[in-house]
């Protein structure tokens, strides 16, 4: 497995990119309507996605967990398309869709985290990845009803923090050497 994450460390990066630009364009723009929001938002679960089902299935002859992280990978996409058909949602059923995905995500990166400990270091910053997930989508479920702008600065905050996370762990995953013995 860790052999197909060294392979394809690239995606994680490339994932954290597309999270960075997400978040400067909603820290920079706070005047942007919901529903511009929405469309971003859309737009990097969508991405997000897609490299997921990407790293999933070139790790598949490696990685008996293929299938969960495909299945991730596929719900972001789904989150992604659904976000894009209906760009008026309410503000509610828009946190409940963010909270969801990022607590699923969250959780992955965790139980994937605890699984990899004992093949390589560093895997905390996919542990760090996951918590960042779950305190994020705890916020947004404590208080449902924040305004617009406190959302899209909660929204573009974390998805900077998950972004860089993702990239130092991508580059941790690309400097590997030899895996570590088992």
């Amino acid at each position: 497995m860790i052999e197909a994450l060294k392979r394809h460390w690239w995606v994680l990066v490339i994932r954290g990119i597309c999270g960075i630009i997400f978040g400067f364009i909603a820290l920079a723009y706070p005047g942007l309507a919901l529903a511009t929001l929405v469309l971003l938002f859309g737009a990097w679960v969508l991405f997000d996605g897609v490299f997921r089902i990407i790293g999933a299935t070139a790790g598949r002859a490696s990685d008996p967990d293929w299938g969960f992280h495909l299945t991730i990978g596929i719900l972001g996409v789904v989150v992604g398309f659904l976000t894009f058909r209906a760009p008026g949602i309410t503000a509610l059923v828009l946190i409940i869709y963010i909270a969801a995905w990022a607590l699923m995500v969250g959780a992955a990166e965790i139980a994937f985290a605890i699984k990899l400990r004992k093949e390589m270091k560093g895997e905390w910053f996919l542990i760090l990845m996951g918590l960042a997930s779950i305190i994020f989508a705890v916020l947004l479920l404590w208080n449902p009803g924040p305004g617009a702008l406190a959302l899209l600065w909660l929204i573009g905050s974390y998805a900077i923090v998950l972004g860089i996370l993702a990239i130092f762990f991508g580059f941790r995953l690309r400097s590997l050497r030899t895996p570590l013995p088992s």
